[in-house]
């Protein structure tokens, strides 16, 4: 009998590239069991060097799957090459994490891995797993599963048998695996709505390309990228302006094309969403001042400033996930800290400002995770959350 497949589609095409198994729950169950098997054995192993192999796998991989990850994801090449550079370093710093530091590895681990960066998330929670002791049942996005499947089959060559499945498929796939008996949770990957606060008497010349990158990387969909900027007093319209400069020389395109800067929207669902809540935002007052959807084919949009922004439109009320960014005038660092801390996501934050003693004050009171000073998106392998950083 045939096996059903999954189509796998190039954002910057809208066409398929090739398809993928479509796994059911008699793959769920064989994974389990085989991720159960293999479970005693491998927490009674000495793990470290097979960690620096995975490793030295994911490294030697990036040559090949960089490309497939940025024809199925959208992101420019070099971003696909520094995912697998990332994800080495958390294989590498798995392996030299003291073992009095690591969990207990209680069992068998379901994980399952967003669309934004495929190869790095999957990654981060493969490598703290395996050095604890667990084997792991993994299912990427059915928008991006290529790239974690053919890596999948390459660490199998250096893992004992067992110790990692990768499955793929459309929904319920995911549900199945949540709900399949003898297996633990790794936590899902929290949403966020980032505020930044820029300072009165900022520079914006200063400032502009850091806070444009932190929003825009990734072509946005990062859920600790900023998301929406409350500038204070007569930092606004010098804010404003710059960014928009910013994103009116950013190259759009397909990221196998050099000279990429920000590749498409991953697929035509979030697209479509990205580009209502932009327009929702300019029939409720916003002013688009550059930016928005460029049309087909492929899923691309050319970064949005959205300036005249309130707090009473979705595009700041909700993690838009996307290249928009709006603006909110406010009047006081208090109106600024106030509608910053008034969401649900406590993900991280950050605060812009010349004077850093007061920029420092005002992130003690930003109700974030995280919380930087004059840059976002600064984490690093072994930052706990929590914190404010100069």
């Amino acid at each position: 009998m045939t096996r059903p497949r999954l189509a796998v589609e190039n954002p910057a095409t809208g066409r398929p590239i090739t398809t993928v198994p479509d796994d059911g729950q008699a793959d769920v169950d064989k994974a389990v069991r085989a991720a159960a098997g293999a479970w005693p054995a491998w927490l009674a192993a000495d793990r470290h060097a097979t960690l620096t192999s995975c490793a030295v796998v994911v490294e030697e991989a990036a040559a090949v799957l960089a490309p497939v990850l940025t024809e199925e994801q959208g992101k420019p090449l070099q971003e696909a090459k520094a995912e697998f550079a990332e994800a080495a370093a958390w294989f590498r710093n798995a392996a030299g994490a003291p073992a009095e530091a690591l969990p207990f590895g209680d069992g068998p681990i379901a994980a399952i891995t967003p669309w934004q960066f495929p190869v790095r998330l999957a990654v981060a929670k493969l490598a703290p797993a395996f050095a604890a002791g667990n084997t792991v049942v993994l299912k990427p996005s059915p928008h991006t599963p290529l790239t974690t499947l053919h890596l999948g089959r390459m660490l199998a060559e250096v893992l004992p048998p067992g110790v990692l499945t990768v499955l793929t498929g459309r929904e319920p796939l995911g549900e199945r695996l949540a709900a399949a008996p003898g297996l633990r949770r790794l936590p899902p990957e929290s949403g966020g709505n980032d505020p930044a606060i820029v300072l009165p008497g900022t520079d914006p010349a200063a400032i502009a390309e850091r806070l444009f990158w932190s929003a825009f990387a990734n072509c946005g969909q990062i859920h600790t990228a900023v998301k929406r900027v409350y500038a204070v007093e007569s930092a606004y319209d010098g804010i404003v302006e710059a960014l928009a400069s910013l994103a009116e020389k950013v190259v759009v395109g397909d990221g196998r094309n050099p000279g990429t800067q920000l590749g498409p929207v991953n697929n035509r669902r979030h697209y479509d969403r990205v580009a209502g809540l932009t327009e929702e935002a300019r029939s409720d007052g916003a002013l688009i001042v550059t930016g928005g959807p460029l049309g087909g084919p492929g899923y691309f949009f050319a970064p949005a400033i959205v300036a005249e922004a309130h707090d009473g439109m979705r595009v700041v009320r909700e993690e838009q996930f996307g290249p928009v960014l709006p603006i909110v005038r406010c009047s006081t660092v208090d109106e600024a800290l106030g509608l910053a801390n008034a969401t649900t996501s406590g993900l991280c934050g950050s605060v812009w400002g010349a004077d850093e003693e007061f920029a420092a004050d005002v992130a003690s009171r930003l109700e974030r995770g995280t919380v930087w000073i004059n840059e976002h998106l600064a984490l690093s392998l072994d930052e706990p959350p929590g914190h404010a950083r100069v």
